[in-house]
């Protein structure tokens, strides 16, 4: 281990969310730097650790062969000291290890997004491809972003940081079976290929190519035409601006009935997204509604990347080799509080200016 001092992380610090533990973990991870991450979640309604927080930090431990003291359900306090994950280019010779499958059991309606916020990061930085196995668990569930919105906008972002010249993407995903809320019942399989990042000057949009509306509900609610109409809230608000839409309509064997949207905007230059879920109490069109005004609303910012599409992709520009630059909708407090806890673990500091965000100076 590098580094036995501890990085001190309090958890209830700005936003006070899960991305401060995602975020400080995927880092110690990357850093090799042991931390103290205390005052999980303090000011949720049910604090520390949730099935979600707790199975993302122990699949993290098992990427990178690392240790956990506080790992059970509702801690508010953890230690993580984390083993190696070898570079591009790992020492002459490494012990023997079998790094290439993680697998994560996730018996609730945990989110898989929100746990693979926590590994993506980490497994860029292993010796050889990872592959990360989901059984159980949510693909489209609340207070985290849907597996289409991770898909179509976060990772074709990430792509814009590829260094490695053979192979033409980073991250693979395929769902097998999607999971809602509350049962869950999930198969996801993810693979990722190391790779050093560049950075990225995203500041103009360019033109608009067209919008991509991808809505999915249960074969359970297919004879209601749910994903069709999800579809027709969204033509609500974007036929009268004649934009160009690309539909896809899909119906999916579940555990439980839920339904999704997800709407990406494709620039020359950039993607910005929005997504929306079903809930009993609404109205399907409404569901598709909520989603193109929340995407207009993106739009007229003129911003290169969505306001959540911004918190998650903080770690990566600190990662890369050299100065990024990147302009978003809105600079919110989960965004302030991801910028906290990277200037803990990586050398250099983010500058904000107006809708701008850069990263300057060297990192790890």
């Amino acid at each position: 281990m590098l580094n036995q001092n501890f990085i001190e992380i309090d958890g209830s610090y700005g936003s006070g969310a899960g991305a401060i533990l995602r975020v400080a973990g995927a880092l110690s991870a990357v850093t090799q730097k042991p931390c103290r991450i205390f005052n999980i979640r303090k000011s949720r309604p049910k604090p520390g650790l949730s099935i979600q927080h707790l199975l993302g930090i122990q699949a993290l431990a098992q990427l990178c062969n690392g240790r956990l003291e506080g790992d059970r359900l509702g801690s508010e306090e953890i230690k993580f000291y984390p083993g190696q994950i070898y570079r591009l280019q790992p020492p002459l010779h490494p012990p023997r290890r079998n790094l290439d499958r993680v697998s994560v059991n996730i018996p609730t309606a945990g989110s898989i997004t929100l746990v693979l916020q926590t590994l993506i990061l980490p497994a860029l930085f292993a010796s050889q491809p990872i592959k990360i196995i989901f059984t159980g668990g949510a693909t489209d569930t609340f207070f985290s972003p849907t597996i289409d919105y991770f898909h179509y906008v976060f990772l074709p972002t990430l792509e814009k940081m590829n260094l490695t010249e053979n192979r033409s993407l980073l991250v693979e995903i395929s769902v097998l079976k999607r999971g809602y809320y509350p049962e869950g019942g999930a198969r996801v399989e993810v693979k990722v290929f190391p790779s050093k990042l560049k950075p990225i000057n995203l500041t103009e949009r360019g033109e608009l190519k067209k919008i991509l509306v991808i809505s999915g509900a249960s074969n359970a609610l297919k004879n209601k035409k749910v994903a069709e109409r999800q579809v027709a809230g969204v033509r609500e608000v974007l036929g009268k601006l004649k934009l160009p839409t690309e539909e896809k309509i899909e119906y999916y064997d579940t555990q439980c009935p839920g339904s999704q949207i997800c709407l990406a905007a494709l620039f020359e230059n950039t993607i910005i997204g929005t997504d929306n879920l079903g809930k009993l109490s609404k109205r399907a069109e409404d569901v598709g509604k909520e989603a193109a005004l929340e995407l207009l609303k993106e739009q007229k910012s003129q911003a290169c990347l969505d306001k959540h599409l911004a918190d998650q992709v903080l770690p990566y520009l600190a990662l890369a080799q050299g100065k990024s630059r990147v302009t978003v909708s809105e600079i919110t407090n989960h965004c302030k509080t991801n910028i906290w806890v990277i200037e803990k673990f990586i050398e250099g500091k983010f500058e904000i200016k107006g809708s701008s965000i850069s990263f300057l100076g060297k990192n790890f």
